[in-house]
């Protein structure tokens, strides 16, 4: 895994896309690293009870590697007609990002410069997103005559409605941090050398959670399809089976005994 490094921090798995050169552009072969890289934090045997993803030098990832003809957007040179722009979303995007809603521990990106294109979407698949002030999102598809992909025509009006989902995926200007946090994109924004203490710290959070962590990510994701009598129903039978989990007896236990609860993630 030449483009992806990985390393783990107590019970936090670390992911970072490694190619500084393209601004760390998500390729077909770096999607491939980074499915791997995710399956492994999410063996029993890896001891990493939540995950954090970030971008290698000045930009968190810039999008499909289109010079390399690798990437959501491949095949471009491609005689006209023989040309299919959405191949590999079939293969290998769409099924990577749908593995990132099902992933069974919480995910926090830590957005460092550009977060574009697929990259954005990417970004956007944290439960927790947390960005530099030097990051920005971008919407960059029509500037090469696309559609935004990932999920991003999924996931934009559900965080920040409608109209400012056109706004972004119509004029394909760049969303800065700062303005991604007052429109309710992101959940911290922090100057740029307290990027990744403060996502860590994040992670730590969830990683030293009960094992309901997963379950509520969960939850919250289905919530954008379900309507309220399927969403309360999901929440009964997820709340009995929270119910049988030892983190809940302990959890109880420390209540009563006044102390700290030391959850084990079981």
């Amino acid at each position: 895994m030449d483009k992806v490094r990985t390393h783990t921090d107590g019970q936090v798995g670390v992911i970072t896309i490694n190619d500084p050169a393209t601004l760390n552009a998500a390729g077909v072969d770096v999607m491939a690293d980074l499915r791997a890289a995710f399956d492994g934090f999410a063996q029993d045997g890896s001891g990493v009870r939540a995950v954090v993803l970030t971008g290698e030098g000045r930009g968190f990832c810039s999008g499909a590697n289109l010079t390399a003809g690798g990437g959501a957007a491949g095949g471009l040179s491609q005689p006209r007609g023989e040309n299919d722009a959405g191949a590999a979303l079939e293969t290998v995007y769409n099924p990577f990002v749908t593995s990132l809603r099902n992933y069974p521990h919480a995910i926090v990106t830590a957005v460092n410069g550009a977060a574009a294109g697929v990259g954005c979407s990417l970004a956007l698949m944290g439960d927790l997103i947390v960005a530099a002030e030097s990051a920005y999102f971008l919407q960059a598809f029509r500037r090469i005559g696309l559609v935004p992909d990932g999920g991003s025509t999924y996931i934009l009006p559900r965080h920040i409605g409608r109209a400012r989902a056109m706004e972004m995926a119509l004029l394909g200007e760049r969303l800065p941090a700062r303005q991604a946090l007052e429109w309710g994109l992101i959940n911290r924004c922090v100057p740029d050398d307290q990027l990744m203490s403060t996502a860590l710290e994040l992670a730590q959070a969830l990683a030293s959670g009960p094992k309901s962590i997963g379950m509520i990510r969960r939850l919250i994701w289905d919530s954008l399809d379900n309507d309220f009598a399927e969403q309360l129903h999901a929440e009964r039978v997820v709340q009995r089976d929270a119910g049988r989990t030892e983190d809940f007896r302990e959890g109880v236990a420390a209540f009563v005994q006044k102390r700290p609860a030391q959850f084990a993630g079981r």
